[in-house]
């Protein structure tokens, strides 16, 4: 009695194109997963940063003070901070000048709405890749195992006497395909799946703190 044959040696058994397939799916695979840490890091510490600046911003602190404080450090501004400032800077330079009040607002969230763009673009990135992986690399996989249950039938033609023993080890490694194929696709699915409701949960927490800024700003405006 035989002994079944290992993963790896199936692997290595395997025909080239089935091989650089596998290869393929091993690099997307990491790939998926250095960028699904990264975002997890990434996404709760946006998190946290906008709780922090929210308590600060509504614990009663004059806005112009805020802003003073965020304009000595603007390169590490955060993206809520970015926000704030792109609005409050935008006010204060209309507002000085002694335009209408509801043109005033019409800019400042012309500069908000253009902070979100950008921080939404920030909080989106590596999610395409993400999803690229999660929907294509079931049918490389299926396309390797393809080539390899060819192969494997090919082999048994030019055989004169074909036995189970004689093809199932090209159609197992063809299979094996396939499988590194759903490894790389489930976790980046699941990562694109769960970071994009967090980005648009994140998103609308901005939408909201700019809608409270801009009310605020209102009716400076219209006391002014």
């Amino acid at each position: 009695m035989t002994e079944p044959m290992s993963v790896l040696e199936l692997v290595r058994n395997a025909s080239f194109l089935v091989q650089a397939v596998m290869v393929i799916l091993v690099l997307a695979s990491v790939a998926s997963w250095v960028m699904i840490f990264q975002r997890w890091f990434e996404l709760n510490r946006v998190q946290r940063e906008i709780d922090d600046f929210e308590e600060e911003f509504w614990s009663g602190i004059d806005l112009a003070n805020l802003k003073a404080e965020l304009d000595e450090r603007p390169e590490d501004q955060t993206g809520i901070e970015s926000l704030f400032a792109a609005g409050f800077g935008e006010y204060r330079r209309l507002a000085g000048q002694g335009a209408d009040p509801d043109a005033v607002l019409q800019f400042v969230q012309r500069a908000m709405r253009v902070a979100l763009t950008h921080e939404e673009e920030r909080l989106g990135r590596h999610l395409p890749f993400l999803a690229t992986v999660g929907s294509t690399s079931p049918y490389v996989g299926l396309f390797g195992t393809v080539w390899g249950i060819m192969n494997a039938f090919r082999n048994v033609a030019t055989m004169t006497q074909a036995t189970l023993a004689a093809v199932a080890p090209g159609i197992s490694e063809a299979l094996v395909a396939t499988a590194m194929g759903l490894f790389a696709a489930i976790p980046a699915v699941i990562g694109y799946n769960r970071f994009s409701s967090r980005v648009e949960a994140l998103m609308k927490r901005y939408e909201a703190f700019a809608d409270e800024l801009t009310s605020i700003l209102h009716r400076d405006a219209v006391t002014a």
